[in-house]
């Protein structure tokens, strides 16, 4: 059986890729990804602002009282380059891709396009097999169009296309008017992959103190429904490949993304709720529902359902939205 796929001009040897989170901040977490069965590792984002932060604070601390005190700097205990920011994402880049034998896609979240631009080039530079573009841009300007907010998106991949020459990946965020339109102008502009969707992490209030409070939760099976839908409509129609996240938590949503078109299916909360081992069950899973169906390649089932090979594509649009609430008034009460 050949489970085998292409995902932004990379060959995989099977769909399942581990995507970003904290198992990946260590090069002992990406060796143990890539021996528990990780066909790719997606490493955890490098946040421009963050970096930013942490060296502004780090250039006060060094130069405190050098102006006055020739030997001042010498109350300052010696720091380790490895462990500031940039410094430490790159290296550890650098040495993962030295000891494993899988794609690392280093991950970006910028703000600037110089830093877009920047980041971009060393992350080439240190060995990436590709970069996968977070970007992460919730508009409280009320002023902001949507036009300029789906700009902003074409801009920054046209600039870092132009500086780097590995595959660039676009994570979306699934709030646009037009998804579609959205999608087909990104693949125009070069993008090698559409990542759908970006799991965004809205705050909650803290009644108690009353303050916003940051929240995280694991995603659910459910989550899959919007991402599932587009790559099924998305199927066939742009060149860009697809990479399906959000909602992985058995080999059923595994094998729902690729029969939509997915060319491969990242997970997170699955890995850190199970292990990195639980890489070994989704592919399995995988494996013994293909054998059961006689389909012989990953290839063969990509896209079965997808919006373009299903016999009633309306069933992807306003179709199923009307029978939905047909079959919910027709069905009994609940007693």
């Amino acid at each position: 059986m050949d489970l085998t796929t292409t995902y932004m001009g990379l060959e995989l040897k099977h769909p399942v890729v581990a995507s970003a989170s904290p198992l990946s901040q260590t090069l002992e977490g990406i060796r143990r990804l890539e021996d528990d069965g990780a066909s790719a590792v997606v490493m955890f984002s490098l946040f421009e602002e963050q970096i930013r932060a942490e060296n502004e604070a780090f250039d006060r601390l060094i130069g405190t009282g050098t102006d006055s005190f020739a030997e001042s700097l010498d109350y300052f205990p010696a720091v380790d380059e490895e462990h500031r920011g940039t410094e430490h994402y790159l290296n550890l880049l650098r040495r993962a891709v030295e000891a494993v034998d899988i794609p690392v896609i280093a991950s970006l979240n910028g703000v600037t396009n110089e830093g877009w631009i920047d980041y971009a080039q060393q992350m080439e530079q240190a060995g990436a097999h590709g970069v996968e573009l977070n970007i992460y841009y919730v508009v409280t300007d009320l002023e902001q169009t949507g036009r300029a907010v789906e700009q902003r998106y074409l801009d920054i991949l046209k600039t870092v296309k132009a500086a780097v020459s590995i595959p660039i990946a676009l994570k979306l965020s699934p709030f646009f008017s037009s998804m579609g339109h959205m999608a087909k102008r990104l693949d125009e502009a070069g993008a090698d992959a559409l990542v759908l969707f970006n799991r965004f992490f809205q705050p909650d209030f803290d009644l108690e103190q009353l303050e916003v409070a940051p929240t995280i939760q694991f995603s659910t099976p459910d989550e899959i429904r919007l991402p599932l839908l587009w790559i099924a409509v998305l199927y066939g129609r742009i060149d860009a490949s697809l990479g399906a996240t959000r909602g992985v938590d058995t080999a059923d949503e595994v094998i729902k993304y690729l029969l939509a078109g997915a060319d491969c299916v990242m997970t997170a909360s699955a890995l850190m709720e199970h292990g990195p081992q639980y890489l070994t069950t989704l592919v399995d899973g995988l494996t013994d529902w293909m054998e059961a169906r006689a389909y012989e390649s990953v290839t063969q089932m990509k896209g079965v359902m997808s919006r373009k090979n299903v016999a009633d594509p309306t069933l992807f649009e306003r179709t199923n939205y009307l029978k939905v609430l047909k079959w919910v008034g027709t069905s009994p009460p609940i007693s």
